[in-house]
């Protein structure tokens, strides 16, 4: 059940009524929460609910055991049951073929001929989200952090919460599970406020990522013809499509949780306007980058130790963080040349710097073209379905073929008017600095409508395009 549809809009309406108007008992609407978290998931493929359900109670129960055990090799045996079943779970359905292919491939290179079989498996929509959640609950546990919950139903509903369910943000225990033992009053101002987040999601994913999509699919799949103006053109859209897509999928995710009286952690906070890379991914997938931080950065030693560990310690995150976004060594390279445009800011501890508000300085601004520069640069590398089309691209870039530059404007889709769309997203996320949302503030009905307009005129033409995020 995609956000962007008629389906999901019926859904949520549904869900919304039922939810304050036939429910008063807080158990009653965390069962209802649950069942339509169910409803939502398994929409996709009801097989998938199985694997959630186990994820489910196999932490639940393992957790219990952890807080009431006395020795500490049991509580880590526990611990370790939950790390291996869930990680062994996403190690099968999303690495294990990429794996056997790589060793095929590699043995290859010496002449032995390996026969290894892969599974014909598809990956469980949204199980690199909900794993990492279900993990952090347990080793919240672990660390005497967190007291395991009693109550079965308000874990689950924890756990497939839907709005957040099948790409994130990955939410924390602390902030989320209270939520659901407390009496919920409906608030208009909060609810009004998602609304507008999910207006605002709609905007970004329909008209602006979906839009750059189309010019994206056809400019990476005809790399070889294209000219060096269109390539950069199509790395730039793609970054406008993936912030978009994905910022526009947590927009309506907090939105839709706002409308049931729950409030989610933020996910980004314009990104795009970063003075440097630290910057950048303190605002972009905030509750990933967070979770890499609370139990892998820190417990290797974090920033403690020498340059040489500090070093290490940066590209195991930064490797992990690209495997964790799909199997494929595109993936991998793309997290490794982060690291490495993160190693300055940190051997020169400027890392912790650019904490504070947004500001617009004229070398502020200089910052930011260069930060939003390097990081379309490596979004080629994200983007692109094999390393070796990704350094053709980048090849045909640095070959600097004018030939045809506007050759990417016979696609039929609003082409003239897309990079004035783009400037009119930079203008809105702009006035929309260091808020939750350009559209709250001053002049938010008005802004709000205008918006509403434009997803109706423009977004006729949506194809209504999975979210990319799905696929991890």
């Amino acid at each position: 059940m995609l956000f962007n549809s008629i389906t999901f809009f019926v859904f949520i309406t549904i869900v919304f009524f039922v939810f304050w108007f036939l429910l008063k008992s807080v158990k009653k609407q965390n069962v209802f929460v649950l069942v339509a978290s169910y409803i939502f998931y398994g929409w996709w493929d009801y097989r998938f609910l199985f694997l959630i359900i186990f994820s489910t109670l196999l932490d639940f129960y393992l957790s219990k055991n952890i807080y009431k055990s006395n020795k500490n090799k049991q509580k880590k045996l526990y611990l370790w049951i939950s790390l291996i079943a869930n990680l062994g779970l996403l190690f099968v359905f999303k690495y294990y073929n990429f794996f056997t292919n790589s060793f095929q491939e590699l043995f290859a290179v010496i002449g032995v001929h390996l026969k290894l079989s892969t599974l014909n498996i598809i990956l469980p929509v949204g199980i690199s989200f909900y794993t990492f959640q279900t993990l952090s609950y347990t080793i919240d546990v672990y660390r005497d952090k967190l007291k395991p919950t009693n109550d079965l139903i308000a874990f689950a509903s924890f756990v497939t919460f839907f709005p957040q369910l099948v790409a994130g943000p990955i939410e924390r225990a602390t902030n989320l599970l209270p939520q659901f033992y407390q009496k919920r009053t409906f608030s208009f101002e909060f609810a009004k406020s998602g609304v507008q987040l999910i207006v605002w999601g709609l905007f970004k994913k329909i008209v602006i990522a979906d839009s750059c999509a189309v010019y994206v699919d056809y400019i990476f799949s005809e790399y070889e013809t294209q000219n060096s103006l269109t390539l950069v053109l199509g790395a730039i859209y793609f970054a406008f499509q993936i912030y978009g897509d994905f910022s526009g999928y947590t927009d309506i995710a907090i939105g839709t949780g706002r409308l049931l009286g729950f409030k989610l952690l933020p996910n980004f906070k314009t990104p795009y306007f970063s003075r440097n890379i630290a910057e950048f991914w303190r605002r972009w997938h905030i509750s990933l980058t967070t979770w890499f931080k609370d139990y892998i950065y820190i417990p290797l030693g974090g920033s403690r130790g020498n340059k040489g560990l500090q070093l290490r310690n940066v590209f195991v995150i930064f490797l992990i963080s690209g495997f964790w976004h799909g199997a494929n060594w595109t993936y991998l390279f793309w997290g490794g040349l982060n690291a490495i445009y993160f190693i300055p800011s940190m051997l020169l501890n400027k890392n912790r710097k650019y904490t504070d508000k947004i500001e617009f300085s004229g070398l502020s601004v200089l910052k930011m073209i260069i930060t939003f520069i390097i990081t379309c640069f490596a979004w080629i590398f994200f983007r692109a379905n094999s390393l070796s089309i990704a350094f053709g691209y980048i090849k045909r870039i640095i070959d600097f073929n004018i030939a045809n530059p506007i050759k990417y404007l016979s696609i039929d889709r609003y082409n003239v008017e897309m990079i004035p769309l783009i400037i009119l997203f930079l203008v809105f996320e702009y006035t929309g600095v260091n808020k939750e949302t350009p559209l709250l503030g001053k002049y938010s009905y008005l802004k709000t409508v205008s918006i509403v307009l434009l997803i109706m005129i423009l977004g006729v033409f949506s194809d209504q395009k999975d979210f990319i995020y799905f696929q991890f």
